[in-house]
């Protein structure tokens, strides 16, 4: 059976899916698909993708897993992972994709690796150019 349920809950600026069930190709890949194409147009920088109760990811599940790292990193956010099960350690072990993707035992430690920078608003009050008043 093809399913896959996915849980989204925040921590500070940090959101944290929770997937149940099986990446594979099908439905799971949609919603995985469709869950980070959702976060991206949100504006959400820092996705943590929590596999604990993932029980199997098939080759199309890795690619979706790839492309959801490239389309944050396109926008200028991260995709890291959170409790791998052994089988899909292994699997990322066997693809080298722990060394694209940043991995972490607890949840805490993988908070703490996310960095924020907070953006620069500039003042109406500065002059655009160093020097220059104005007319």
């Amino acid at each position: 059976m093809n399913n896959l349920t996915i849980t989204e809950r925040r921590k500070g600026a940090v959101v944290v899916l929770d997937l149940k069930g099986e990446v594979r190709l099908g439905i799971g890949n949609i919603r995985l698909h469709d869950a980070i194409l959702k976060l991206v147009e949100r504006g959400e920088k820092n996705v943590l993708l929590n596999l604990e109760n993932v029980s199997h990811i098939d080759s199309s599940g890795l690619g979706e897993i790839i492309a959801s790292h490239v389309t944050l990193k396109k926008n200028k956010g991260s995709l890291k992972l959170l409790h791998l099960t052994k089988r899909v350690r292994e699997l990322m072990v066997i693809t080298k994709l722990l060394t694209i993707l940043d991995s972490f035992k607890t949840e805490s430690d993988a908070f703490k690796s996310f960095q924020f920078f907070p953006e620069k608003v500039k003042s109406a009050h500065q002059p655009v150019m160093p020097g220059y008043q104005g007319l």
